[in-house]
C-alpha cells in the first residue's frame, strides 16, 4: 500500500475504509511487541488527504510503551500537522479494536468531536466514542 495523499474526502465509502485498514494491517507488522507479543496498528486520513500512520512500541519499561495512537500523531505533525479526519485501530491479525481511553483522548485533541472512526460497534463520530471530552476550550481563560 503506498502511504501519501488521497483525495480529499468528507464521506469515507467501504473500500475506502478498507484501504484504510489496510495501511494500518501493513504497519501493525512493523510494531515492536517483544513483551506482549500484541501488534497494534492505526492509520488515519487527515484534512489535506495525507494517510498517517503509527504502530506500538513497546518497552521494557512498560509505562513508556508508545501506542500506535501516538505514532500515528507524531507523524500528522511531522508531515505538517492538520486535522484527523477518519481513523482505524487493529490488532495484529487484522481486527478492528479500540482505542484506550488515554488514545481516545489523544485522538480528540487532533481530530475534534467531527472525527470519524470505524470501531468494535461500527462507525462512530469521536464525541460518541469520547461524549463530553475535555479539550483546549476548558483551558480557555486558564491562568498560565
Amino acid at each position: 500500500m503506498r502511504w501519501g495523499r488521497w483525495p480529499i474526502l468528507t464521506r469515507v465509502d467501504q473500500k475506502q475504509w478498507d484501504d484504510l485498514r489496510a495501511a494500518a494491517v501493513e504497519v501493525a507488522e512493523r510494531a515492536w511487541a517483544p513483551y506482549s507479543h500484541y501488534r497494534v496498528g492505526a492509520a488515519a486520513l487527515v484534512d489535506d488527504g495525507r494517510l498517517v500512520v503509527g504502530c506500538n512500541v513497546e518497552n521494557a519499561a512498560y509505562g513508556v510503551t508508545l501506542c500506535a495512537e501516538c505514532g500515528l500523531v507524531s507523524q500528522l505533525h511531522a508531515t505538517g500537522g492538520g486535522r484527523l479526519t477518519h481513523f482505524v485501530c487493529v490488532n495484529g491479525a487484522g481486527e478492528v479494536i479500540m482505542p484506550c481511553g488515554r488514545c481516545r483522548q489523544l485522538l480528540f485533541e487532533h481530530g475534534g468531536n467531527e472525527l470519524v472512526m470505524w470501531t468494535v460497534s461500527g462507525i462512530k463520530t469521536m464525541d460518541e466514542v469520547l461524549p463530553d471530552a475535555f479539550g483546549p476550550q476548558d483551558l480557555e481563560g486558564t491562568a498560565r
